[in-house]
């Protein structure tokens, strides 16, 4: 016997496509401006821009469409959960789309030299990379070791980030580096943290979507 989906079923499903697509666009902008920020900064990062434009204008059409849901059809249980984690993963996507632009505002100007002669902003800018394509791929394979190893990781980036901040200061201060290159290197791994932190929540959201419980415990290790 084969069972019809219903339309509300579908509209979910529809739902799932959608944000597996935004999540797409944010893994392509933070790559590129990763890319861009290591020397390919004029050429690409015009295509952040663009990326990041089609972010805001896919949370504007996923916001919609889970009001919709919400409005017109009266989830509850899983469902509600399942629409209520997408409302909140839309919002750090969007940040996580501004800040890959704020990366690639600053590769225009940034010095390529003290990108590579410096402080380690490409590793930083890997691990981040990779939480961010972890917590969509947790979404997409209901996967809640995958969300937990986003969350772990977190620690990496914030020990990477401290670790870059101290060496900034010293080669600043011993009149190694320029302090204005200083500063625009330290914002540049101050926005891969902070795209790190949305890269948590959105695997905090997938966990709650699944299990019904929403950990925010500024990412302490699971017991």
């Amino acid at each position: 016997m084969i069972i019809m989906a219903t339309r509300f079923e579908r509209q979910l499903e529809e739902l799932h496509v959608q944000l597996i697509t935004m999540g797409s666009l944010c893994e392509k902008a933070i790559s590129l401006s990763a890319r861009a920020i290591q020397g390919e900064g004029k050429t690409l990062s015009r295509l952040v821009f663009d990326t990041d434009k089609e972010i805001d204008a896919k949370e504007r059409e996923i916001e919609t469409q889970c009001m919709s849901l919400l409005l017109h059809q009266h989830p509850v249980a899983r469902d509600l959960r399942q629409i209520s984690s997408a409302l909140k993963m839309v919002s750090d996507m969007e940040r996580i789309g501004d800040q890959a632009a704020d990366i690639a505002d600053l590769a225009l100007y940034i010095d390529q030299d003290a990108v590579c002669t410096s402080v380690d902003i490409v590793g930083i800018a890997d691990e981040t990379v990779k939480m961010v394509t972890e917590s969509v791929d947790a979404f997409v394979k209901k996967d809640l070791d995958l969300c937990r190893k986003v969350i772990d990781e977190d620690d990496i980036v914030d020990n990477a980030f401290n670790k870059i901040k101290e060496q900034l200061a010293e080669l600043i201060y011993g009149g190694k580096l320029d302090a204005k290159a200083g500063l625009d290197l330290l914002m540049t791994a101050k926005y891969f943290e902070r795209i790190g932190d949305h890269a948590v929540n959105i695997a905090e959201w997938v966990e709650y979507s699944i299990t019904g419980e929403h950990r925010n415990n500024e990412h302490q290790a699971y017991l």
